[in-house]
């Protein structure tokens, strides 16, 4: 890389309370094992004007799934130990199992259990305990698709992973996080919050934006394995920091878990062991996010260019893309460019095998991806696709190839001509799943449809359903007990050979391909 450039990085900082605008956040920068730059700013709790500083601890939430990892290759030395224990928590799945290595990778198949909490009633605020979380996994009998042959984030891997870890041990997660990894990277304040009820240091996380205004987020699950863990900037620099003095260490854990992961045909995969895998410029980071319903972060690290990037936000910002931006500027690389985009490329389509819809919205230099749980900018190239990192969107005569190097999986998208209007009438009524035992109920009243979720967590709210095509609906989930809220479920209407309505299939990118069928009259 050349050289270290700290007056871009300083001047990327120094706009952050601007650019990603919120109640308040942290961000820092490791080089060559030293912190070289770091901010705080804004607040923790607005209300009480409690400040935001390098010592508050907010939740890392799914950044917890690589500590997760690596305490499992501390305590059993590697996944396979496990092995013969999965089962004992999908006692009624059908099919071949994955191992427990394809699930530190999200090449399981299984279904995400958050976004499940959805279709069993849940609602976004009530206390989901810790006891919920092992009979609703169990309830699984089918996944996405033969393990090890595809990508799909999915947060019970986790879960189940920290499960074994605890009964292997018979240790907590929080003991054990700190004897092999928070000691001996000096996270010195970092602590297990696995109850989000509480969180530590008294910090409040923001639902809204600069243009509806900020109000605090309620959250009630719990969560381990997954997530759980809360950690200050201190904390994380200091991770950083011994990421990059046990970076030659071929046995040290973080060299172990940033290793490349490959499909089970031997392609490469860009998720392992709870880390990401991504290129900025010719420079390859490892790194993850995390979210819940009110924060957000990222962090990142560059092994060949010993950089280490930090972002935690207490609201809804893009970290990701705040952590890229001072990657970027770290590394002397400039914005990426951006083409006029084509005319031609809005519509709808839909994923037939996955039964799910895709949206393609365009402005002026971008376009914007409606397909997994929320939208992926795009950009044009000179060959005619749409591309984003280890995403390309081609024409495929009426239709689109959507290719997903991420998920090892070449996607086919049919056309779909978009209605404004569609008789509810003939698909209200009773629905239920075998798959997760779980009900619907679709009521139609004056042109407005809407469905209730119903199972083992309660009555969901009532959520609307909007035509889209013909026998092909989107309910929109905006809000839910995790966050990112699964985004657009798909439900695509089943009718016999006189059409009438049998069923149908619901699913969204995280929980996809759910059959349910019709019940009663």
């Amino acid at each position: 890389m050349e050289e270290f450039n700290a007056g871009a990085v300083e001047a990327v900082l120094d706009s952050l309370p601007k650019t990603v605008q919120g109640p308040g956040g942290v961000a820092g920068v490791v080089k060559d094992g030293r912190i070289v730059a770091a901010r705080a700013w804004g607040y923790a709790d607005l209300t009480d004007a409690r400040a935001m500083t390098a010592a508050t601890r907010m939740p890392i939430c799914s950044i917890s799934k690589q500590f997760t990892c690596g305490t499992l290759l501390a305590t059993a030395g590697g996944p396979e130990v496990f092995d013969d224990r999965l089962a004992g928590y999908l006692p009624r799945f059908e099919g071949a199992l994955p191992s427990v290595r394809q699930l530190c990778d999200n090449q399981s198949g299984l279904r995400d259990y958050w976004a499940l909490t959805v279709l069993h009633g849940a609602r976004a605020e009530q206390e989901f305990r810790r006891e919920d979380a092992l009979p609703l996994i169990a309830r699984m009998r089918t996944g996405h698709f033969a393990p090890g042959t595809q990508y799909s984030y999915c947060n019970c891997n986790f879960r189940i992973l920290g499960e074994m870890i605890m009964a292997h041990t018979g240790r907590g997660l929080e003991d054990l996080y700190r004897e092999h990894i928070w000691g001996p990277a000096g996270m010195e304040t970092a602590v297990l919050t696995a109850d989000t009820r509480a969180p530590a240091d008294g910090v409040v996380g923001y639902e809204g934006s600069a243009d509806h205004g900020y109000l605090p987020a309620d959250n009630g699950i719990y969560w381990i394995g997954d997530a759980g863990i809360s950690a200050s900037l201190d904390d994380m620099l200091a991770y950083e920091a011994w990421i990059d003095a046990t970076r030659d260490d071929p046995q040290s854990i973080y060299r172990r878990l940033s290793g490349t992961p490959h499909f089970a045909d031997g392609t490469r995969a860009w998720y392992g062991y709870g880390l990401s895998h991504e290129r900025i410029g010719d420079v390859e980071f490892t790194g993850h996010g995390g979210a819940l319903r009110g924060f957000r972060a990222h962090r990142m690290n560059a092994r060949s260019a010993r950089l280490s990037v930090v972002v935690m936000l207490n609201h809804e910002a893009d970290a990701h893309a705040c952590a890229a931006r001072i990657a970027r500027a770290a590394l002397g690389l400039p914005d990426p460019a951006e083409p006029p985009m084509p005319e031609g490329w809005d519509g709808l389509w839909l994923d037939r095998d996955r039964g799910m819809i895709a949206r393609i919205v365009t402005d002026r230099t971008s376009a914007r991806l409606f397909y997994a749980t929320g939208p992926v900018r795009l950009l044009a190239t000179e060959g005619g696709a749409l591309v984003a990192p280890n995403l390309r969107v081609e024409r495929d005569g009426a239709g689109l190839r959507l290719a997903i190097a991420g998920e090892n999986t070449l996607r086919h998208l049919e056309p779909l001509d978009e209605i404004d209007a569609a008789d509810g009438a003939t698909i209200a009524g009773e629905y239920e799943t075998d798959e997760l035992e779980a009900r619907l109920r679709i009521e139609a009243r004056d042109g407005g449809v809407f469905a209730r979720f119903g199972g083992m967590l309660g009555q969901g709210r009532m959520e609307q359903m909007i035509p889209v095509a013909q026998d092909i609906w989107a309910v929109v989930t905006r809000r839910s007990m995790d966050a990112p809220a699964p985004g657009i479920w798909t439900f695509v209407v089943a009718r016999d050979a006189v059409g009438k309505v049998t069923g149908g299939t619901l699913g969204c990118w995280l929980a996809r391909g759910i059959g349910y069928r019709r019940i009663g009259d």
